[in-house]
């Protein structure tokens, strides 16, 4: 009866340690409480999971620009990937998610193996419902006004703001989101595709409920064209020349669509039915 009781111990030991570690991501304006049911979640459901739920760039810091917040989050995965060579999953919501993707992009030696997109504006923000709790009075039409000038391109909104009637201004001004989806080329656009390209998967989720995220579709990254009509992912430029690897990820099975109706923005991490069906099953 001894033996047995160790060897169903040592059979939960190894079945424990072959889930992978998991970072958490928090969306803008909050931290790391608001992603405490999908970490609570994940450990139920995968008992002895490791879960890293970052607080760091709670709050009002996480207005600071993308790349200083990329650039410090960074060096916290280093730290955590660094004890996990066997590899960890990276899972982001609304702004974390696009900061959790350009963390991957600025660091290509991750080993991360599954990044989860948690309806988050991975093309850009056309919108400014949420807007309005931090820039009372902003209207749509003048916001590039705002954020296609110097002090703009110091809050992270202003960072992937994509005003689709001003591109021109978008692309001489944006410091962030047209480089790290190779719009413009620089000296590291081969390293932020390759970055992508390491990824065992890359899952984006989104939905037409949302209501936040403008268009919803920027959550797997489609956008508006300059009659606002909205180019799904397969449809533009930045899959069809493969900018950054989507359509490698893509044709290699390893890119994943999941839209979901019926879900707000500010639910989609707090709904115990997203985490089952639709994150947990990349957690292996």
């Amino acid at each position: 009866m001894k033996y047995l009781i160790i060897m169903l111990l040592m059979l939960n030991f190894k079945g424990n340690s072959a889930y992978r570690p998991v970072y958490l991501l928090h969306g803008i304006m909050t931290g790391s409480l608001s992603m405490e049911l999908i970490k609570e979640r994940i450990e139920e459901l995968h008992p002895g999971t490791i879960v890293y739920n970052t607080n760091l760039f709670s709050g009002w810091s996480s207005l600071e620009s993308m790349w200083y917040q990329a650039q410090q989050l960074i060096l916290d995965i280093k730290n955590i990937t660094d004890q996990h060579p066997e590899g960890i999953h990276l899972l982001g919501y609304s702004q974390g998610a696009l900061l959790a993707r350009s963390i991957l992009q600025a660091y290509p030696e991750h080993n991360v193996r599954n990044f989860i997109s948690l309806s988050g504006p991975q093309a850009g923000q056309y919108g400014t419902k949420f807007l309005h709790l931090i820039f009372p009075g902003l209207v749509l039409e003048e916001a590039y006004e705002l954020f296609y000038s110097r002090v703009g391109q110091h809050t992270s909104v202003g960072n992937y703001w994509n005003d689709p009637f001003h591109q021109m201004l978008y692309r001489n001004f944006s410091q962030y989101l047209p480089f790290i989806n190779n719009e413009l080329k620089s000296t590291r656009s081969a390293q932020f595709k390759y970055a992508i390209t390491k990824l065992n998967k890359m899952v984006l989720i989104g939905g037409p409920d949302d209501n936040v995220i403008t268009p919803w579709e920027s959550s797997q990254f489609g956008f508006y064209d300059d009659t606002m009509t909205v180019i799904n992912l397969m449809s533009r430029d930045l899959y069809k020349e493969d900018s950054i690897g989507l359509r490698t990820l893509d044709e290699s099975g390893r890119l994943d669509l999941i839209t979901v109706p019926g879900i707000d923005h500010f639910m989609w991490h707090l709904n115990v039915s997203i985490v089952d069906n639709y994150i947990i099953q990349y957690l292996d």
